[in-house]
């Protein structure tokens, strides 16, 4: 069989159009989220915080709670290029740290300047560090690695 343009010409690039299966997605599912303003604000009330290098973490605990997300970067951390940037990290470390952490509280994290430079081992140490003291990371007894170490490096330094 040769494959020449006439051959390929009319050819399905994928083949059968029923095999094609969607698209992986990595990223945080919205219900995953924390978005409404009411429950920062009451995460900001309970006053459960914990100071790392790179992140302030506050918990929020209530009926609703769930393990759930809220970032914030506020303009101290730079412009909406900037904040965005530091708000992927966070997701990112919690999208693949979420099975670790110790139900229900919903979490939110606020970036400090900081983590814009942080090389990504310094910036999951102080995550780990954070939620450690927290009391909100599980260890992983039988595993030597923990899935943000075994990992590739999902953020580049640029």
């Amino acid at each position: 069989m040769s494959l020449c343009r006439a051959d390929t010409a009319h050819a399905e690039p994928f083949g059968d159009r029923d095999d094609v299966s969607p698209p992986l997605r990595f990223t945080l599912p919205a219900r995953l989220r924390v978005k409404r303003a009411a429950l920062f604000q009451e995460a900001f009330r309970q006053n459960q915080k914990q100071v790392g290098r790179y992140i302030v973490l506050w918990s929020r605990a209530g009926e609703d709670a769930d393990v759930r997300l809220g970032v914030v970067a506020s303009k101290k951390v730079g412009n909406s290029v900037a904040r965005s940037r530091a708000k992927r990290r966070m997701r990112e470390w919690f999208r693949l740290n979420r099975h670790r952490l110790t139900p229900p509280d919903d979490v939110i994290l606020v970036a400090r300047r900081s983590i814009l430079d942080a090389p990504i081992a310094d910036l999951n140490r102080d995550f780990e560090h954070v939620f450690s003291r927290a009391g909100r990371l599980q260890s992983l007894p039988n595993c030597p690695m923990t899935p943000a170490q075994s990992s590739p490096e999902p953020f580049s330094n640029s």
